[in-house]
């Protein structure tokens, strides 16, 4: 370690921080989407009608069988291909950070997906047919009872899978982007100092994801309690 030179790390802060806003972008817009999707996503395969079931089980099986890497190249050279057969303009493109928000949100969907509807589950048989009883809809009943006590207890899982989530938007430099990594890759490159930025990435990844978990184990147990 005494052979190392950190010397360059300071001066690469301010990159470093913009790289790390991008990654922190990404998480909370993907955890938002994903969040919403996934509500949509549970609600359809527990639904009554079986193509409705059978379809949203279909996507969710996709996604979760194929790497988030491949999804990610997917949409970053398959999007702009069909915008321009739609639209019939050569210069139609998506970006690079739509093609991963997308990527990521309908990704972590599939995965959210199956949490909310464990969560959905777990809720007393009884007290949906007690608001049944009430004269509630189904709508009703999803809404103002089964929901709320469900994401209640989802809140941990759905923390974790975040945590996750933010490990894996150091994906995004597959595709040009200089998310923390990304940046810490490039400034290395540049200075000669591969292994030191790598060296203070991990740890600035391992310094906020366990502090992430531990705070999601004690919001697990005061739940709990």
């Amino acid at each position: 370690m005494s052979a190392l030179d950190w010397s360059s790390i300071p001066g690469a802060l301010p990159f470093l921080l913009q790289g790390m806003g991008l990654s922190l972008g990404l998480l909370l817009s993907a955890m938002l989407g994903g969040i919403l999707l996934g509500t949509l996503l549970a609600l359809l395969r527990l639904a009554r009608r079986r193509p409705l079931a059978a379809l949203a089980g279909a996507y969710v099986n996709l996604f979760r069988s194929v790497p988030l890497v491949l999804v990610i190249f997917w949409f970053y050279f398959l999007a702009p291909f069909i915008l321009r057969r739609l639209t019939g303009r050569a210069d139609a493109a998506v970006g690079p950070l739509y093609s991963a928000l997308v990527a990521f949100t309908l990704f972590e969907a599939a995965y959210y997906c199956e949490i909310i509807r464990a969560g959905i589950q777990s809720v007393s048989r009884g007290q949906v047919a007690a608001a049944q009883a009430l004269g509630m809809s189904h709508g009703q009943v999803m809404r103002l009872v089964v929901l709320p006590q469900a994401f209640r207890r989802m809140v941990p899982l759905l923390l974790t899978q975040g945590i996750i989530l933010f490990q894996d938007t150091s994906l995004v430099y597959v595709i040009s982007l200089s998310d923390f990594l990304g940046a810490a890759g490039k400034i290395g490159q540049r200075d000669g100092r591969l292994v030191e930025l790598y060296l203070f990435a991990a740890a600035v990844y391992f310094a906020l994801c366990f502090a992430a978990s531990r705070g999601v184990g004690r919001l697990q147990r005061r739940l709990r309690a």
